[in-house]
This record gives C-alpha cells, sequence and structure tokens, in this order.
C-alpha cells in the first residue's frame, strides 16, 4: 500500500487526525523495509509493541497495526506497557527481529507543541484547529528514517506465539461459549472468568 492511503486507512481506523498514529505507521514501515518483508498475511510476524494504556502517545499502536498488518485480533501484536513509542517487529519463520524506536529529539520538540498544549488543558483531538495538526502529520510523513526513528540491526529472536485453540465450553452459569483459555473451574463447574470471579 501506498504510504497515503496507509495515513487513510490509519485515520479511519483510529478515528481522528493525531500525530501518533502516522508515527506509528512510519514506525511500522521503517521495521518491514529493514527485515525486507511484508505486510503480515497471517501470522507470519509479531510485533511486540511499547505503547502503554494511560500516555499522551499511545494513538502509535494504531500505526503500527496499519502499516504491518499485526493486529490485536489476529493475536499477532501484544502492547507490553512501557509507555514509550517503540516496537519489535519478529520475523517468525527466519527467527529475526528488529526494534524501532521514536527518536527522543524529534519527540520532545513534539511534545512541546501547541498540539501536545491543547491536548494537556483537555481540548479533545477532534476540537483541535486542522491548521495545527495537518502540518505536525504533513512533517511526519515526509521526514526520513533517520530523523524520526532510532532503529537497531537485525538480530536473532526465537520468539514462542501461543498456539490458537479450537477447544470451547459453556460456561454453566450464563451459558455463553467460552474457549479453554477462559474457563475455570470452580466447585466442580466449568465457568467463564467473570462468572468464576463473582
Amino acid at each position: 500500500m501506498e504510504m497515503q492511503e496507509l495515513l487513510e486507512l490509519g485515520i479511519k481506523l483510529h478515528g481522528h487526525k493525531c500525530p501518533a498514529m502516522p508515527l506509528g505507521i512510519r514506525a511500522g514501515l521503517a521495521a518491514l523495509r529493514k527485515l525486507s518483508v511484508e505486510r503480515a498475511a497471517n501470522k507470519e510476524l509479531f510485533c511486540l509493541c511499547e505503547t502503554g494504556s494511560a500516555h499522551a502517545t499511545m494513538c502509535f499502536v494504531d500505526g503500527v497495526q496499519v502499516a504491518t498488518s499485526c493486529t490485536l485480533g489476529k493475536s499477532n501484536l501484544k502492547k507490553l506497557e512501557y509507555s514509550k513509542n517503540a516496537l519489535t517487529l519478529i520475523d517468525l519463520k527466519r527467527k529475526k527481529a528488529v526494534r524501532v524506536a521514536l527518536n527522543p529529539a524529534f519527540q520532545k520538540k513534539g511534545l512541546q507543541s501547541e498540539f501536545v498544549k491543547l491536548r494537556s488543558q483537555g481540548i479533545e483531538l477532534q476540537d483541535i484547529p486542522a491548521e495545527i495538526t495537518d502540518p505536525l502529520i504533513e512533517n511526519i510523513m515526509i521526514q526520513p528514517d533517520e530523523v524520526l526513528f532510532k532503529i537497531s540491526e537485525i538480530f536473532d529472536c526465537n520468539f514462542q506465539t501461543e498456539k490458537g485453540t479450537f477447544e470451547w465450553d459453556e460456561c454453566e452459569e450464563c451459558g455463553e461459549i467460552v474457549f479453554a483459555p477462559g474457563i475455570r473451574i470452580k466447585k466442580g463447574r466449568k465457568l467463564c472468568l467473570p462468572c468464576a470471579e463473582k
């Protein structure tokens, strides 16, 4: 896919324009190029994304998903909750990986922008004027990789993924279908996690 197509797809998926999501697209593309691999059609790639769940630039992970096609739904992407903008992309067949991290110098400039000042005051993303957001995104999309990122050399990585299961049962409390990893036995009854915790 072309860069502009990925950006448009990212905005549709993500729901709004912001700088962090395009940075995730660029980081994912940089990792794919370094490893000389295509976007994941199935589960031939795995991505360890270092973003967290409660920081200003966590939108990064949506861009990574768009670029690499490693997704939460395919279970070939895991958030490590390090609260950093970095990823490790693993080629599972060749057992090779690369780490791409946002360049601290570039990130510091972004964190001092008018966009971030407005966000820190509680202004919602969709309420920030396009004349503030669009130039930031345009700048991200044209910068060379070496300005945006620190990219490691390719390294060996014998990462083991969890095998998916088709084994399932019915929760004896709520009656909903639950796959094997989510079944708990409580007082001799097979229960889903929410029912087991009641």
